[in-house]
């Protein structure tokens, strides 16, 4: 993602609605406004800049000339905050953009801890903390690359319908969205603070 695209994302509603298309699929200004509490006119200035940025996309083939329906656009966007971390004029921008995915993560790890699942779900899920590591740079970088890799291939499977149990479950009705959150990161130690 270059400092253009950083811009126009990082805006707390902006994020959230593209984060609603992402996961839950199309809809309109109307529909998006009403889940989020939100001004449907506010709404459609965030999605028609959202667009112009190539985030989303209006889905042709819904709706009518009155009804316009949007969707994400599903390309691979990596932010490398490295890039940016130095840049007086980006600064602001990156520093919203972290803590609100910060938050939307938060809310969604809250959100499935409050929300009832059968017992089958509750015990496929985790949140998972591991303290005893010690690891240089180079190796933190590759157990991410490794943990990354893993989800990727298991995304690969689903989608492909190669993997004989992703496709018996989801022709079954089992399959549920998922959301892998991974936070991997060093902390100082004690007398470091």
């Amino acid at each position: 993602m270059d400092a253009r695209s950083l811009r126009a994302l990082a805006h707390p509603l902006r994020m959230r609605m593209l984060d609603l298309l992402v996961l839950d699929g199309p809809d309109t200004a109307t529909g998006l406004g009403r889940r989020l509490g939100e001004n449907t006119g506010t709404v459609s200035w965030h999605l028609r800049h959202l667009a112009d940025h190539g985030f989303i996309e209006e889905d042709t083939g819904r709706g009518t000339r009155r009804e316009r329906w949007w969707r994400a656009v599903r390309v691979a966007r990596r932010l490398d905050t490295n890039d940016f971390r130095h840049d007086p004029d980006i600064r602001g921008a990156l520093s919203v953009y972290l803590h609100e995915t910060v938050q939307r993560d938060f809310e969604q790890v809250t959100t499935y801890l409050a929300e009832d699942w059968d017992e089958e779900w509750r015990d496929a899920g985790t949140l998972s903390r591991w303290q005893d590591l010690r690891l240089t740079p180079e190796q933190l970088a590759a157990l991410n690359a490794e943990l990354e890799a893993v989800v990727v291939r298991h995304r690969a499977a689903a989608r492909s319908g190669t993997a004989a149990d992703a496709a018996a479950d989801a022709d079954a009705g089992d399959a549920r969205p998922v959301l892998v959150q991974l936070q991997s990161f060093p902390r100082k130690e004690r007398d470091a603070r």
